[in-house]
């Protein structure tokens, strides 16, 4: 049940001394870049000054802009003849963001995603598949070097190419995969067309899946079409990637492994620390880190912290599902709404498919919200009544949640625009 027995069930007293004192070298590394050399000799931050966490507050905040304006070197604490490999964002919307890693940093990444990994169930015994894209992107290569480090049989087969993920799962008797979660329910549709039960006929026991905000709906979507358990996980590259935070097997929210990540919730308006219970932008202060070390970076995913300990015994506190991220957020008339409350509706309804598309649109002055949603087959040759009633139960279930009166559209399966990466969720037409 423990890959760290000593560590992960540290007493909370003794954990957050262990913060402090890898935040203390976390400062010190941290002062060799130029950013932060000049950041914190600004603030007169240096590791003397930090008697206890709460000196963590004396220094300023990290953002994704702070990394954009320090490309390409401007956060690398080490020389470069260190540096065994970079991963980066794919900079679509401006300059990427670039985090470098020792080889000490690659095993302590491996180490701690195969923390993850058994503290779910995986062991040496297990198959898994890993379906997610390798190269920069950090969650393909994450999971794979902390499954080979317990020593479960990975096949690296990536994104993509649904019939041969369905083949090598049968070939080789695969057990567990790591998959984004709106793929997953996306490659039902090729077990069907190929007359495959995903449940009687693969040795599926269990899934990761991540990189991108679902609902428990979803999860339980997933658990029902595959029969297996399926795990949340948390990451982001600015952090190594996945192993951040994960499920046990209790399923109550993911543990963030403290002795690795110092966990701040903030309110991203005030930035004020909110209390345990309340949702806020998570932020992060890296613990082990050699050649990028960030302090105090706003994630922008929005979550909250459990305030009561987890049944499973372990110390490090669990976060909630995210939410969403800040800058996922959309106003329709005045309202703020979040993707995630649109598929938390929908999922409840099981005539509904597994894909959905939120279009925002311009009608005169005013803005409308559209919900194109597949339905299944056996509904569309139902008549139209049936339909009808349809409709109407959902727009009256989605405006009880967001507050507005959407536009409900049905589609037949698969006429959805759908891609064997992210999900994308919202189609935003009003200024085009």
């Amino acid at each position: 049940m423990f890959w760290d027995r000593e560590v992960e069930l540290l007493p909370r007293e003794e954990l957050e001394a262990l913060q402090a004192e890898r935040l203390r070298e976390t400062v010190a590394r941290a002062l060799c870049t130029s950013y932060y050399g000049g950041v914190l000799g600004g603030e007169g931050v240096s590791p003397e000054t930090i008697r206890s966490l709460d000196d963590l507050r004396r220094i300023p905040f990290t953002t994704k802009e702070d990394l954009r304006r320090g490309f390409p070197y401007g956060f690398l604490a080490v020389p470069k003849e260190e540096v065994v490999r970079l991963h980066a964002s794919s900079g679509t919307t401006g300059t990427p963001t670039v985090v470098y890693h020792t080889r000490r940093d690659i095993d302590t990444w491996a180490d701690l995603v195969a923390r993850c990994l058994y503290m779910a169930g995986m062991r040496k015994g297990d198959v898994f598949q890993n379906m997610m894209s390798y190269g920069l992107f950090t969650g393909g290569l994450g999971l794979h070097y902390g499954a080979e480090r317990i020593g479960a049989l990975v096949i690296p087969s990536g994104a993509g190419n649904s019939r041969r993920q369905i083949m090598l799962m049968r070939q080789f008797g695969t057990t567990a995969i790591h998959v984004i979660p709106s793929y997953a329910l996306k490659l039902l549709e090729t077990f069907r067309e190929m007359g495959i039960d995903p449940k009687e006929d693969t040795e599926l026991r269990m899934a990761f899946v991540g990189a991108e905000p679902h609902t428990e709906e979803v999860r339980r979507r997933i658990e029902e079409a595959y029969g297996m358990d399926v795990f949340n996980s948390y990451g982001l590259s600015e952090m190594n990637g996945p192993g951040v935070a994960f499920e046990c097997p209790c399923k109550e929210g993911m543990h963030v492994w403290e002795d690795k990540y110092i966990l701040e919730v903030i309110d991203p308006e005030t930035l004020e620390l909110v209390p345990e219970g309340e949702e806020g932008e998570l932020v992060f202060t890296t613990l082990c880190r050699e050649a990028t070390p960030l302090l105090r970076y706003r994630t922008r995913d929005l979550a909250f912290v459990y305030p009561d300990p987890c049944p499973c015994g372990r110390t490090h506190r669990r976060i909630s599902r995210i939410k969403g991220r800040t800058d996922d957020m959309f106003i329709v008339k005045g309202v703020n709404i979040f993707p995630m409350q649109v598929e938390q509706v929908l999922m409840g309804f099981p005539e509904v498919g597994n894909n959905y598309v939120i279009v925002l649109e311009k009608v005169g002055p005013m803005d409308e919200i559209v919900v194109q949603i597949e339905v299944r087959e056996e509904l569309l040759r139902g008549g139209i009544r049936r339909l009808e009633a349809l409709q109407e139960r959902i727009v009256r279930a989605l405006r009880e949640e967001i507050l507005i009166t959407p536009k409900v559209e049905f589609s037949e399966p698969g006429r959805l625009p759908s891609g064997e990466g992210k999900a994308m969720r919202v189609i935003d037409r009003r200024g085009v």
